[in-house]
């Protein structure tokens, strides 16, 4: 994948994310960065539970967002305002 897609993939995921877990706005790099860390953490937490949701952009936008929102969990435990 191109860095150009994995940059917008990453900042659909971020944004998505930070939609389903309300809290600030992250901005564009800030999706962008929750969005590509959300992917490796959804897709490494859907691979260890067995769980594919296919192939394509949508399934790693959907992945990615995934990841985001447990990203975003673990880091409002953390940094609650």
């Amino acid at each position: 994948m191109g860095i150009l897609a994995t940059l917008i993939i990453g900042a659909l995921a971020g944004w998505l994310g930070s939609e389903f877990y309300k809290g600030s706005g992250l901005g564009l790099i800030g999706n962008i960065v929750v969005g590509v860390i959300g992917s490796i953490v959804g897709s490494s937490l859907l691979g260890y539970l067995g769980v594919s949701l296919g192939d394509g952009w949508i399934s790693d936008v959907l992945t990615g967002a995934i990841g985001a929102v447990v990203i975003l969990f673990i880091f409002n435990l953390f940094f609650k305002k």
